[in-house]
């Protein structure tokens, strides 16, 4: 099992957000985010978006922090990386 954090960089909403995921499968992703009571309309495709509040206690829970570079070239190995144009894809069908 292996649930990868980022660095809270990115801002929205007043405050800073990491992104959330695994390099196994959806499945470990949402137990996990489950288990963390993490709410379901922050998953966003092949990640869940996370207030900088919760980073610590996610790490503590079993989150392996790493930069966001790290996160994206681990996301992009485990072939669950959604790109771009496939984003947007989906966003006109739904």
């Amino acid at each position: 099992m292996t649930v990868l954090i980022d660095t809270p960089l990115w801002p929205a909403h007043n405050t800073l957000w990491s992104h959330l995921i695994s390099d196994v499968s959806l499945d470990e992703l949402h137990a996990f985010a489950a288990r963390h009571s993490l709410p379901r309309r922050s998953f966003d495709l092949d990640h869940y978006d996370v207030p900088q509040e919760r980073f610590e206690e996610l790490v503590a829970g079993g989150a392996v922090p790493v930069s966001a570079n790290v996160l994206v070239r681990r996301l992009i190995e485990s072939n669950l990386r959604v790109t771009a144009k496939e984003r947007k894809r989906r966003s006109t069908l739904g």
